[in-house]
Protein backbone atom coordinates (compact mmCIF):
# COMPACT_ATOMS: atom_id res chain seq x y z
CA UNK A 1 0.00 0.00 0.00
CA UNK A 2 1.64 3.59 -1.34
CA UNK A 3 -0.13 5.26 2.26
CA UNK A 4 1.16 3.09 5.00
CA UNK A 5 -0.25 5.75 7.57
CA UNK A 6 -4.08 5.27 6.07
CA UNK A 7 -3.66 1.28 6.36
CA UNK A 8 -6.07 -0.50 8.36
CA UNK A 9 -4.85 -2.82 10.92
CA UNK A 10 -5.41 -6.70 10.05
CA UNK A 11 -7.69 -6.86 13.45
CA UNK A 12 -9.73 -3.49 12.47
CA UNK A 13 -9.82 -4.73 8.35
CA UNK A 14 -11.49 -8.56 9.98
CA UNK A 15 -14.15 -5.99 12.21
CA UNK A 16 -15.03 -4.62 8.96
CA UNK A 17 -15.51 -8.15 7.48
CA UNK A 18 -17.34 -8.97 10.62
CA UNK A 19 -19.58 -5.90 10.59
CA UNK A 20 -20.96 -5.77 7.10
CA UNK A 21 -23.57 -7.35 5.34
CA UNK A 22 -22.10 -7.33 1.49
CA UNK A 23 -19.87 -6.44 -1.01
CA UNK A 24 -18.44 -6.63 -4.24
CA UNK A 25 -16.75 -10.15 -5.26
CA UNK A 26 -14.32 -9.62 -8.18
CA UNK A 27 -13.77 -12.86 -10.46
CA UNK A 28 -12.31 -13.19 -13.85
CA UNK A 29 -15.43 -12.95 -16.69
CA UNK A 30 -15.89 -14.35 -20.04
CA UNK A 31 -12.90 -12.96 -22.67
CA UNK A 32 -10.88 -11.99 -19.18
CA UNK A 33 -12.79 -9.02 -18.82
CA UNK A 34 -13.23 -8.50 -15.06
CA UNK A 35 -16.48 -9.53 -13.56
CA UNK A 36 -17.67 -7.76 -10.17
CA UNK A 37 -20.80 -8.53 -9.12
CA UNK A 38 -22.14 -7.48 -5.24
CA UNK A 39 -23.02 -10.08 -2.85
CA UNK A 40 -23.97 -11.29 0.23
CA UNK A 41 -21.45 -12.70 2.56
CA UNK A 42 -20.34 -14.17 5.94
CA UNK A 43 -16.90 -14.23 7.63
CA UNK A 44 -15.39 -16.69 9.32
CA UNK A 45 -11.54 -18.15 10.92
CA UNK A 46 -10.06 -16.10 7.45
CA UNK A 47 -12.63 -16.82 5.23
CA UNK A 48 -15.63 -15.64 3.24
CA UNK A 49 -19.03 -17.79 2.34
CA UNK A 50 -21.50 -16.95 -0.01
CA UNK A 51 -24.14 -18.69 -1.79
CA UNK A 52 -25.49 -18.88 -5.82
CA UNK A 53 -27.51 -20.42 -8.04
CA UNK A 54 -26.33 -23.65 -9.63
CA UNK A 55 -25.11 -22.30 -12.57
CA UNK A 56 -24.18 -18.53 -14.65
CA UNK A 57 -22.14 -15.71 -15.09
CA UNK A 58 -20.64 -15.83 -11.09
CA UNK A 59 -20.02 -19.87 -11.41
CA UNK A 60 -18.94 -20.13 -14.75
CA UNK A 61 -15.76 -17.52 -13.39
CA UNK A 62 -15.42 -19.43 -10.57
CA UNK A 63 -14.86 -22.66 -12.47
CA UNK A 64 -12.47 -21.16 -14.97
CA UNK A 65 -10.29 -19.39 -12.35
CA UNK A 66 -9.72 -19.44 -8.87
CA UNK A 67 -8.49 -15.84 -7.82
CA UNK A 68 -10.32 -13.54 -6.87
CA UNK A 69 -10.83 -10.52 -4.69
CA UNK A 70 -13.83 -8.90 -2.34
CA UNK A 71 -14.22 -5.30 -1.47
CA UNK A 72 -16.40 -4.12 1.27
CA UNK A 73 -17.14 -0.22 1.88
CA UNK A 74 -17.50 0.11 5.40
CA UNK A 75 -17.63 4.00 5.36
CA UNK A 76 -18.47 6.44 2.34
CA UNK A 77 -19.08 10.15 3.98
CA UNK A 78 -18.49 12.49 0.93
CA UNK A 79 -17.71 16.10 1.91
CA UNK A 80 -18.66 18.18 -0.59
CA UNK A 81 -17.07 21.44 0.33
CA UNK A 82 -14.01 19.61 0.82
CA UNK A 83 -13.95 17.41 -2.85
CA UNK A 84 -13.05 14.16 -0.74
CA UNK A 85 -14.72 11.12 0.93
CA UNK A 86 -14.12 10.22 4.48
CA UNK A 87 -14.04 6.55 3.21
CA UNK A 88 -13.14 3.31 4.86
CA UNK A 89 -12.19 0.04 3.07
CA UNK A 90 -11.17 -3.47 2.93
CA UNK A 91 -10.16 -5.72 0.51
CA UNK A 92 -9.56 -9.50 1.03
CA UNK A 93 -7.57 -11.39 -1.77
CA UNK A 94 -7.33 -15.19 -2.35
CA UNK A 95 -8.68 -18.67 -4.04
CA UNK A 96 -12.54 -19.09 -4.45
CA UNK A 97 -13.42 -22.60 -4.58
CA UNK A 98 -17.40 -23.84 -4.80
CA UNK A 99 -17.74 -26.48 -1.49
CA UNK A 100 -18.38 -29.71 -2.50
CA UNK A 101 -18.09 -31.29 0.45
CA UNK A 102 -21.83 -31.70 1.93
CA UNK A 103 -21.56 -31.36 5.54
CA UNK A 104 -19.15 -28.13 4.53
CA UNK A 105 -21.75 -27.00 1.96
CA UNK A 106 -24.97 -27.69 5.38
CA UNK A 107 -22.38 -25.66 7.55
CA UNK A 108 -21.72 -22.82 5.03
CA UNK A 109 -26.00 -22.85 4.90
CA UNK A 110 -26.48 -22.36 8.41
CA UNK A 111 -24.03 -19.63 9.19
CA UNK A 112 -25.34 -17.56 5.92
CA UNK A 113 -28.99 -18.39 7.31
CA UNK A 114 -27.93 -17.23 11.07
CA UNK A 115 -25.87 -14.15 9.73
CA UNK A 116 -29.29 -12.71 8.33
CA UNK A 117 -31.78 -14.11 10.04
CA UNK A 118 -30.31 -15.05 13.65
CA UNK A 119 -32.37 -17.26 16.26
CA UNK A 120 -34.71 -18.80 13.96
CA UNK A 121 -33.63 -22.34 13.39
CA UNK A 122 -37.14 -23.84 12.48
CA UNK A 123 -37.55 -21.58 9.46
CA UNK A 124 -33.95 -21.86 8.68
CA UNK A 125 -34.20 -25.75 8.94
CA UNK A 126 -37.63 -25.32 6.27
CA UNK A 127 -35.52 -23.46 4.04
CA UNK A 128 -32.25 -25.35 3.89
CA UNK A 129 -34.34 -28.78 3.46
CA UNK A 130 -36.30 -26.55 0.47
CA UNK A 131 -33.55 -24.89 -1.05
CA UNK A 132 -30.39 -26.69 -0.09
CA UNK A 133 -29.99 -28.75 -3.25
CA UNK A 134 -30.90 -25.75 -5.42
CA UNK A 135 -27.57 -23.70 -4.97
CA UNK A 136 -24.26 -23.93 -4.32
CA UNK A 137 -22.28 -22.50 -0.94
CA UNK A 138 -18.98 -20.98 -2.36
CA UNK A 139 -15.66 -19.94 0.04
CA UNK A 140 -13.06 -17.57 -0.65
CA UNK A 141 -9.94 -18.31 1.62
CA UNK A 142 -8.16 -15.28 2.39
CA UNK A 143 -4.13 -15.05 1.44
CA UNK A 144 -3.68 -11.42 2.10
CA UNK A 145 -5.95 -8.63 3.38
CA UNK A 146 -5.81 -4.85 3.14
CA UNK A 147 -7.52 -1.80 4.65
CA UNK A 148 -7.37 1.96 4.17
CA UNK A 149 -9.25 4.79 5.53
CA UNK A 150 -9.07 8.35 4.71
CA UNK A 151 -6.28 11.10 5.89
CA UNK A 152 -9.10 12.36 7.97
CA UNK A 153 -10.06 9.65 9.92
CA UNK A 154 -6.31 8.76 10.72
CA UNK A 155 -5.84 12.30 12.06
CA UNK A 156 -9.22 12.33 13.95
CA UNK A 157 -7.88 9.70 15.92
CA UNK A 158 -4.89 11.17 16.37
CA UNK A 159 -6.34 14.57 17.43
CA UNK A 160 -9.93 13.66 18.33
Amino acid sequence: MRRKRQELSEQESIEILEKATSGTLALLGDNDYPYAVPISYVYADGRLYFHSALSGHKVDAIRRCDKASFCVIDQDDVQPKAYTTHFRSVIAFGRIHIIEDGTEKLQTARMLGNRYNPNDDESLQKEIESGLARMLMIRLDIEHLTGKEAIELVRSKIHP
